[in-house]
């Protein structure tokens, strides 16, 4: 795609890395979630976090992004941080005109030129609805599926939706000596962190999701959106945990584990259910599960599925902004197979 297709100028943009200019165009917004705050992009240390800025007559389009290098390359690529980020506005996504949505789709393709970015990857948030804009811009794509549970109904009605082997399930949790409970110390952390990480070396999982203690304590003590650990004991062993966040409507588990002593118990069911009724206290009206890994309906689907039968499409932004650049890049690491990750050249 041309940077200067329909583009008959080149609209201004600011790119912005104060953090009270950031919080102002996020509190300015129709709705945000945490994952477009300042605070979470620079928990990230993958690359620079900045926010672009298109605005006009009053209206405007932020997208928070990281900048980041590439190895040998006079070139950057941007992406977000982990979780469902993408574009916000101060105003709801299907009010905004054509013209004001192709003079931000012109103005990101000459910020992208006069920066040398080659790409853009970027996980939109189901619950913004923000693809009538990214669809302008192209490179719009399929990531699956996303579950949730619809908290305004009653506590029985939710209950009575989840499949019966995990209704059995929780009820004999539930009659199982376990505490529930907030952590209130920097030990807890830290306990919970050691947990985290054995859970992810017994998952092989990526060497992106083995977050740190400082990584943990700092989404925790931030002043930009809610926080909080919960944690679930048997007698004084900790044996499942999970941070959760909330903003907007929506609480989410956003990292959890279960002790390996306990995975056959599968307290996490326990712990899931019981975030449901934190939300409601919170006044939450969804609360999203998420989806499988990279998209794909497998067994932490599976598991999301038996909670509730409600999804959303998940998406993704895949966006060439220099096509020969991008190929360049391609060509230099010797990859010939395009497996489906993007970009391309990071998958090495």
């Amino acid at each position: 795609m041309s940077h200067t297709e329909n583009c008959l100028f080149e609209p201004k943009y600011q790119v912005v890395t104060d953090a009270q200019r950031w919080a102002w165009y996020m509190k300015q917004s129709a709705a945000y979630d945490i994952y477009h705050t300042l605070h979470y992009h620079k928990l990230d240390n993958r690359g620079e976090p900045i926010l672009f800025v298109y605005e006009e007559e009053g209206m405007f389009i932020a997208l928070p992004l990281l900048k980041r290098g590439i190895d040998g390359a006079d070139f950057c690529d941007l992406t977000s941080s982990y979780g469902y980020a993408g574009p916000v506005s101060n105003r709801k996504f299907d009010q905004l005109s054509d013209s004001f949505m192709n003079n931000f789709k012109c103005s990101f393709a000459g910020f992208m030129r006069h920066n040398r970015a080659v790409s853009v990857f970027c996980r939109l948030n189901p619950f913004l609805h923000q693809s009538c804009l990214m669809e302008k811009m192209g490179g719009l794509r399929s990531n699956g599926r996303t579950v949730y549970i619809d908290l305004t109904q009653s506590l029985e009605a939710q209950r009575a939706g989840y499949v019966k082997r995990l209704q059995r399930q929780i009820r004999q949790l539930r009659k199982r000596e376990y505490q529930i409970k907030d952590a209130d110390s920097q030990e807890e952390i830290q306990l919970f962190t050691q947990m985290y990480q054995q859970n992810m070396r017994r998952l092989q999982a990526g060497n992106s999701y083995f977050y740190n203690e400082a990584y943990f304590s700092s989404l925790l003590t931030n002043s930009e959106f809610n926080c909080k650990l919960i944690l679930v004991y048997e007698g004084e062993e900790m044996i499942c945990g999970a941070v959760v966040v909330w903003m907007g409507g929506v609480i989410r588990n956003h990292l959890s584990a279960t002790s390996e002593s306990h995975v056959q118990f599968s307290p996490s069911k326990l712990l899931t259910d019981e975030i449901s009724i934190i939300g409601r206290t919170l006044g939450m009206k969804f609360f999203h599960l998420g989806g499988g890994v990279g998209g794909k309906e497998d067994t932490l689907f599976d598991f999301k599925r038996s909670f509730s039968d409600l999804l959303m499409a998940d998406q993704i932004w895949c966006y060439i902004g220099d096509e020969p650049g991008y190929n360049q890049l391609v060509a230099q690491k010797n990859i010939e197979e395009d497996k489906g990750y993007f970009p391309l050249y990071r998958n090495v």
